[in-house]
C-alpha cells in the first residue's frame, strides 16, 4: 500500500470503496458475535457473499501485489479447515488420536469419517472465512488514494460503538436483536464486553496515526485524537473488562510510540523541555481522569479486577482440562469449531454449571486443539512473519510507515487479547485483522525495497 501522507480525495467513488463501505456497515450492525447459531452470522455472511458476487460481476480486480503474505496465510488457513472435511476410511480414521469413544461401524458396515470429529462445526468454521476473504478482496482492490480513508472509517465505526456503550453505561437498555449480548453489560454492538474493550483499544492506536496523517491545514486532528483517546480509555474502564485494562494500556503506549516522532517534529522550535512536559501532561491528565473515575465508582473494570477470585474463575479452573484435551487429540486435532461438543465429553463434574464453556479462552491453545500439528506449524509461521515484518517497519522509523506500524500494533493487541479470549472469531475482528495485516505487509515490503 502507498504510505504517502497526503489526505484522501474529497470525492471517493470507486466500486471497491463503495462495496467496502457496505461491508463495514454490515459488520458494524451484525459482526459482533462469534456463536454459530446467532442471527447476525446469517446476516453478515449473506451480505459478504452478495458483495463478492457483485464484485465479480462488475469485474473488480484485486491487486495480488497488495495482498501479499496475508493472502497466502489466509489461503493456507482455509485449506487446512477444508481438508478436515475430507472423509477418511476407517483404517486411517481409527489411527487418529482421541477417536476411541466414537463408533467405527453402523449396521455392521465400516464408517468413513471426516478428519474433524464434529464436521458440522468445521463447516461453520469454513463458511466464516467469507468475511476475511471478501475484506481482502475489496481492500486490495482499492486505489492508493482510497486506502487512506480506512483509518477514518474504522475510527468512525469505533466512535459510534462507543456512544452505544456509554448509553448502556448510563443505565439505558440496548437489546441487540442479532447478537447474543448479556442484559446490563456494557458491550455495545458486541456479545462480549472484552471484545468491545479491545475494539476501543484498537482506536487508541489508530487515532494517533490519523492525527498526523493529514495536510498542514488539518492540525485540529491532533487535539481531537487526544480527546478521543481519553474518551476511549475511560469507556474501556466502564466496560468491566479486566483484559480491557491490559489492552487499553498497551494501546496507549503503542499509540504514543507511533506518534513520538510526529510530536517532536511539531514542537521542534519549542524548548527541549517542552516535549517532556507535553508527554508528562498527557499521561498525567489520563491518570487523573482514571483516578476520578475510580473515586466515583465508575471504573467497573478495575472494580472487577479487585473482586476476582482465581479459584472461581472458569478460565483458570478449565485450563487443566483444556491442556488434557490438547494432549489427547494431538497431533491430528479434534476439528475446527468443535471445542464446545468436545469439551462436554471431557468436562469433569467439578466444572458442571448452568452455563457452558463455549471456548478455551486461550485461542492459541484452541487452535492447536482444533488443528493439531498442522495448525501449530501454520500458527508459528504466521507469528514468525508478524515478528519479522514488525521489526522491519518499526526499525525503519519513517513517518511514511505509520499505517504499517499501526497494523503491527493492532495485531499485537489481538494476539495479547487472544491469550485469555477469542476476539479473532468475531466477524468484525476478522476484517480488522486482514486490514491490519495488509498495512503491515505493504509497509514491510516497502522497507525491503528501499534497502
Amino acid at each position: 500500500m502507498n504510505m504517502v501522507n497526503s489526505i484522501a480525495p474529497s470525492r471517493p467513488s470507486s466500486a471497491a470503496l463503495t462495496l467496502l463501505l457496505f461491508l463495514l456497515s454490515g459488520l458494524w450492525v451484525a459482526g459482533g458475535a462469534s456463536h454459530a447459531d446467532v442471527m447476525s452470522q446469517v446476516a453478515i455472511r449473506t451480505i459478504a457473499w452478495l458483495l463478492l458476487v457483485i464484485a465479480l460481476l462488475i469485474g473488480l480486480k484485486p491487486s495480488a501485489a497488495k495482498a501479499g503474505a496475508v493472502a497466502w496465510l489466509l489461503a493456507a488457513a482455509l485449506l487446512l479447515v477444508l481438508l478436515q472435511l475430507v472423509p477418511l476410511p476407517p483404517s486411517i480414521w481409527t489411527l487418529l488420536p482421541g477417536r476411541e469413544p466414537f463408533p467405527e461401524t453402523s449396521l455392521g458396515e465400516p464408517l468413513w469419517h471426516s478428519w474433524s470429529i464434529v464436521p458440522w462445526a468445521t463447516v461453520n468454521a469454513a463458511s466464516s472465512f467469507i468475511i476475511p476473504v471478501v475484506t481482502l478482496y475489496l481492500v486490495s482492490a482499492l486505489a492508493d488514494n482510497e486506502e487512506r480513508w480506512l483509518p477514518s472509517l474504522l475510527l468512525g465505526m469505533i466512535f459510534l460503538s462507543m456512544l452505544i456503550g456509554l448509553w448502556q453505561f448510563c443505565g439505558f437498555a440496548f437489546d441487540h436483536p442479532w447478537v447474543n449480548d448479556t442484559p446490563g453489560s456494557v458491550s455495545s454492538i458486541f456479545a462480549n464486553r472484552n471484545h468491545f474493550a479491545l475494539f476501543l483499544a484498537v482506536s487508541c492506536i489508530i487515532a494517533p496515526g490519523w492525527a498526523f496523517s493529514g495536510q498542514s491545514g488539518h492540525r485540529w486532528r491532533a487535539p481531537a485524537a487526544l480527546a478521543l483517546v481519553m474518551l476511549f480509555a475511560l469507556t474501556i474502564l466502564a466496560t468491566g473488562s479486566r483484559a480491557g485494562i491490559v489492552t487499553g494500556l498497551l494501546a496507549i503506549i503503542l499509540g504514543l510510540a507511533l506518534s513520538w516522532g510526529d510530536i517532536r517534529h511539531e514542537i521542534r522550535h519549542a524548548p527541549r523541555w517542552a516535549f517532556v512536559v507535553l508527554i508528562a501532561s498527557v499521561i498525567g491528565v489520563i491518570a487523573l481522569l482514571v483516578l476520578i473515575s475510580i473515586a466515583a465508582d465508575r471504573a467497573e473494570s478495575i472494580s472487577r479486577a479487585f473482586e476476582l477470585d482465581p479459584g472461581q474463575d472458569m478460565r483458570s479452573r478449565g485450563l487443566p482440562t483444556v491442556l488434557s484435551m490438547v494432549a489427547t487429540y494431538f497431533p491430528a486435532g479434534a476439528g475446527f469449531g468443535s471445542f464446545d461438543p468436545i469439551f462436554r465429553i471431557h468436562e469433569p463434574f467439578a466444572l458442571l454449571k448452568r452455563t457452558y464453556f463455549n471456548h478455551a479462552h486461550n485461542d492459541f491453545l484452541e487452535v492447536v486443539l482444533d488443528g493439531g500439528l498442522p495448525a501449530l506449524l501454520l500458527l508459528l509461521v504466521s507469528l514468525g512473519w508478524y515478528v519479522s515484518a514488525s521489526i522491519r517497519v518499526w526499525r525503519a522509523g519513517s513517518a511514511q510507515h505509520r499505517l504499517a506500524k499501526a497494523g503491527s500494533g493492532i495485531l499485537l493487541l489481538i494476539l495479547v487479547a487472544s491469550l485469555t479470549d477469542y476476539p479473532a472469531r468475531t466477524p468484525i475482528f476478522m476484517a480488522i485483522i486482514v486490514i491490519a495485516g495488509l498495512w503491515l505487509s505493504q509497509g514491510a515490503k516497502h522497507v525491503a525495497l528501499r534497502t
